[in-house]
């Protein structure tokens, strides 16, 4: 499959419901997969939270973890299905959010892990 990129969502997002994304990453790191993926253009990764609104945002050092881990999990995903890890897009105007920090996430591969 020749993937084009990367969608994010958060989990406040009204058309998730419990379904249409590949990857969910929780508040801690922790990453779960979905059986199958959906999406023949993107791989999609929902975030836990919501980042639409500034006074519900994770707290900092959960934010930190979970951060870290999807930039991972970008990065990996990338190298597997030879994807450029740049290509990283909104799902919607409102999900991720208005208030995602995107300077926090790190996907660009010759910065390796953090």
């Amino acid at each position: 499959m020749a993937y084009k990129g990367f969608i994010l969502h958060h989990s406040r997002c009204p058309s998730i419901n419990g379904k249409g994304f590949d990857f969910w990453v929780a508040t801690d790191g922790s990453i779960y997969a979905a059986p199958l993926l959906t999406d023949p253009e993107y791989i999609h990764v929902c975030l836990e939270g919501n980042f639409g609104e500034e006074n519900t945002l994770p707290p900092l050092s959960k934010r930190k973890n979970q951060l870290f881990a999807a930039g991972k999990l970008i990065l990996e995903l990338a190298a597997r299905y030879q994807i450029d890890p740049l290509v990283v897009e909104t799902h919607t105007k409102t999900c991720p959010g208005a208030f995602f920090p995107w300077n926090e996430l790190v996907i660009y591969p010759a910065d390796g892990y953090h």
